[in-house]
């Protein structure tokens, strides 16, 4: 019986077995994000096969031409991947073999898929982990925004869950500000590892012709050659599993930030409005406004951790080489990085939809929390800060009154309430914006420079 499925790379005269084709297929849909990256990679090896006589200039313009063409038509939807396909790499040469003939059975010369799918990933990589700065830059603007409306509003700190000291909206906004920022240096330097072409590596082992390697990692725009073939392989799965653990340590700020607005918005803290497009309701019961969303956010750390013990789960204790294991670290990485985009522009639309209620904090900001302030008052005085501590501790109930925005604006040493360094962090994103933005211009500029037809 004649099949008219799509002929696979590696076809040797047999059908495989239906059962076993969807099997190993997994989800190849996931296949249809990484087409761009498919073009991209293919014109610069299409290129670089010309460079060194392994294919004519006509060959390779004809080449380039059409896949050109099938990064406009996944663009507009029109180029997706199917279990059929088996994945993106045959989905495409297929196609080059009927548009282009000879030519389109020649490109897979000096590759193999695993060569492909490894610098899919790291140009796919590149492109949301640009993504995923961005996003992050946007929520520490928004809680700078915050933090600058309310660096003078009394805010309860708390440790251990009990109230222990004056604080303010600011410190607290900011705080998680500062912590995006750190995440966003964990971000680069995934960035950085990702930033290595692997191509020409092939099945783990090089190829017998004289490639050139550092050409298709400077048509691709990636930092350096990834240099020995059998590291480079073994980079899959351990790559993806870095990003996920820096992606993991944006979930983990923002669902602590998370939890925190679901508390403090509670009728028994009241510190926070929210605004009411961004809460669900009760099937049952018409007074309620869900914070639902935030609640999402403190599960889907919890899901992206779970992503990352997967992705090294799978890749731990594999021997040397290519191993099909390695298929299923796509699944949950794609998934990550889609997670924490959403999850952080979920973030920063409730940040920059929280309006501090300025008489309820400061109501709740009773006298035990300037007992240590007291403490300090007597310090000043010259008595020890011990003997202060304990008759302080001994008459909680004489504390003088004080004023909190006073007490605030005291407090002026380097990230205190009296000086947070709102200017510097508002310089710092700006920079790290300009700094992205370049970036993102050069991987457009090398795109543009792979795509256009001549």
């Amino acid at each position: 019986m004649t099949s008219n499925a799509p002929e696979k790379l590696w076809q040797k005269g047999y059908t495989l077995h239906p059962l076993v084709e969807r099997y190993e297929a997994g989800e190849a849909a996931l296949d249809t994000r990484l087409v761009e990256a498919d073009v991209l990679g293919s014109i610069a090896h299409a290129r670089m096969l010309g460079r060194i006589g392994l294919l004519t200039g006509e060959e390779v313009a004809a080449l380039g031409r059409e896949l050109a063409r099938i990064a406009g038509l996944a663009a507009a939807g029109q180029f997706a991947v199917t279990p059929a396909d088996e994945d993106v790499h045959t989905k495409i040469e297929n196609h080059l073999s009927a548009t282009v003939g000879e030519a389109g059975k020649k490109i897979h010369t000096a590759r193999s898929r695993n060569d492909q799918v490894l610098v899919d990933l790291r140009l796919f990589t590149r492109d949301e982990l640009l993504k995923i700065e961005g996003l992050v830059l946007d929520a520490v603007a928004a809680l700078g925004e915050l933090a600058e409306r309310g660096q003078d509003v009394p805010m309860p700190g708390y440790t251990h869950m009990q109230r222990a000291m004056l604080s303010s909206v600011g410190v607290w906004a900011g705080a998680y500000a500062e912590a995006l920022m750190d995440d966003l240096q964990v971000l680069q330097t995934a960035y950085a590892i990702n930033d290595q072409s692997p191509l020409g590596s092939a099945a783990s082992y090089g190829v017998p012709f004289a490639i050139d390697r550092q050409y298709v990692a400077d048509q691709l725009g990636f930092a350096k050659v990834q240099r020995n073939v059998l590291y480079a392989q073994h980079g899959r799965g351990k790559f993806e599993g870095l990003v996920v653990q820096a992606l993991a340590q944006v979930m983990v700020d923002l669902s602590k930030l998370a939890q925190d607005i679901v508390l403090f918005t509670t009728s028994e803290y009241d510190f926070f409005a929210v605004a009411p497009e961004l809460c669900t309701g009760s099937s049952i019961m018409p007074q309620k406004h869900n914070l639902g969303a935030m609640e999402l956010v403190r599960g889907r750390a919890h899901t992206v951790l779970g992503y990352q013990a997967t992705i090294l789960g799978i890749v731990a204790g594999l021997p040397s080489g290519y191993n099909m294991d390695n298929q299923e670290t796509k699944r949950p990485f794609i998934a990550a990085l889609d997670t924490t985009a959403e999850t952080l522009q979920v973030c920063a639309l409730f940040v920059a939809g929280l309006t501090p209620k300025e008489d309820n904090l400061r109501a709740a900001c009773s006298p035990e929390l300037f007992a240590t302030d007291a403490a300090y008052a007597m310090v000043r005085e010259g008595v020890p800060f011990r003997d202060a501590y304990r008759q302080v501790a001994a008459s909680l109930a004489d504390l003088p009154p004080m004023d909190p925005v006073e007490q605030l604006r005291n407090r002026t040493h380097l990230g205190a309430s009296g000086n947070l360094g709102l200017d510097d962090l508002r310089a710092q994103v700006e920079q790290e914006r300009a700094a992205l933005t370049e970036r993102q211009r050069r991987i457009a500029r090398v795109k543009e420079g792979l795509l256009t037809v001549e």
